[in-house]
């Protein structure tokens, strides 16, 4: 058996529904992950912290305000200055299919919607680290 993902799961800004989250994080824990979940209302700056203090291999963003399109960029921003740009960043949320493209355009992995399958999920995790 290899080394375990290592997944970091963020909740950027002021959105305080994390059930999305919380489902997503044992569904990879289940999976063989290790996930590291850091809570309600985190700045980009502190989920850069945390992925770098944490060494993970993937980062997870649960944006359900509908802010994507502001928090994702300085996520990745931060991501930059802490010399982890290049770790793969995913986001799940309610996103409109145009701003999930934006969204890719910028540096984030993958985008998924409301509905997406667990398996899909932790399918795109193993394909992330590869």
């Amino acid at each position: 058996m290899g080394k375990k993902i290592k997944v970091l799961i963020a909740k950027p800004g002021l959105d305080g529904h994390d059930r999305g989250a919380k489902v997503v994080a044992m569904a990879l824990r289940d999976a063989g992950m290790e996930v590291i979940y850091t809570g309600l209302r985190q700045s980009p700056e502190d989920i850069a912290k945390a992925a770098l203090q944490e060494d993970v291999d993937v980062i997870g963003l649960s944006i359900l305000s509908g802010a994507h399109m502001k928090l994702c960029p300085r996520v990745l921003e931060f991501m930059k200055q802490y010399g982890i740009g290049e770790k793969p960043v995913f986001v799940g949320g309610i996103i409109p299919e145009d701003d999930a493209l934006e969204l890719k355009k910028m540096g984030i992995f993958e985008v998924f919607g409301p509905g997406t399958s667990l398996e899909k999920i932790i399918d795109s995790m193993r394909k992330m680290v590869k």
